[in-house]
């Protein structure tokens, strides 16, 4: 687990999986040859062969007496048409608890978006029924995520809606937010849409030091350096260039501590301009 202070909130990473993917597998783009291009990506993102580093984590936000969950993975038991993520059996649990967090002493859940790997511990499976995992807490979805992802037959958006948000609307523990929803004084919403219809980053500020959660506007650091490279599981993929061409300038050469939701370890570092109008990502 790693964790970080931005002034007075504390940022704790809990790993539910971290291991190299082919590149092409989440960007179009990221052939070995094309990737093994930017050297400043190692040792970190990127491994001897050209494959991408990738993690799926949950961040944990300690905020004014909340505790924060933003994105809960995959979870376990579901059934997915990915062989490697149907009906998982990971600590993730377990470890949260390890680090400190267990289920219920969690406030708020907040998802980016809805896809699978952001909602999945949303809900765990209890006497054959999906249940919430956090017993206590708030979970805070996107109103424009819900309308058009709970509105979907598409199986790869269903799926995951059906088993891990819907349990909880129906339960009445979910609440529709705008995306640039206030959590607390130190905890907002930022609307970066693209990937998804109402995809959302969190900027937290804190005692005069700033930091941004990704989500999926981006998957990987090699996109600082190319952001016109689109994920294969964008849904508008020109209003996903547009904003994370406008992430990074906005973010380039501040001191802004970026946490990418898919980034490897270290996971968090910052966006610096580099030449003819492309970034990089530094730890």
């Amino acid at each position: 687990m790693n964790t970080w202070k931005i002034g007075d909130v504390k940022v704790s990473r809990v790993i539910e999986s971290e291991s190299p993917w082919p590149g092409t597998f989440v960007l179009s783009y990221a052939t070995p040859e094309t990737v093994l291009e930017h050297k400043w990506l190692e040792p970190h993102f990127i491994d001897p062969k050209g494959k991408l580093m990738m993690s799926i984590h949950a961040f944990i936000l300690e905020s004014q007496g909340k505790r924060i969950v933003v994105d809960t993975c995959i979870g376990n038991d579901k059934v997915r048409s990915n062989p490697e993520w149907n009906k998982l059996q990971l600590p993730f649990l377990q470890d949260m608890q390890k680090a400190g967090y267990p289920a219920e002493s969690i406030d708020r859940v907040v998802c980016t978006h809805l896809h699978i790997d952001h909602v999945g511990w949303n809900t765990k499976l209890e006497a054959g029924k999906w249940v919430p995992t956090f017993p206590n807490a708030k979970y805070l979805i996107g109103g424009t995520e819900w309308d058009y992802f709970s509105k979907s037959e598409d199986q790869f958006l269903k799926d995951p809606v059906d088993d891990s948000v819907r349990p909880c609307v129906e339960r009445g523990v979910a609440d529709m937010v705008q995306s640039n929803a206030r959590v607390t004084d130190e905890i907002w919403l930022e609307p970066t849409p693209g990937h998804t219809p109402g995809h959302m980053s969190v900027r937290i500020s804190s005692k005069g030091q700033d930091a941004v959660i990704t989500g999926d506007l981006m998957h990987h650091p090699i996109q600082c350096a190319h952001p016109e490279w689109e994920s294969n599981f964008d849904y508008d993929v020109p209003q996903g260039r547009k904003t994370r061409r406008e992430f990074c300038e906005r973010y380039a050469d501040k001191n802004v501590q970026v946490f990418g939701t898919h980034f490897a370890t270290p996971s968090a570092g910052r966006i610096v301009s580099d030449k003819d109008g492309a970034f990089r990502f530094v730890v």
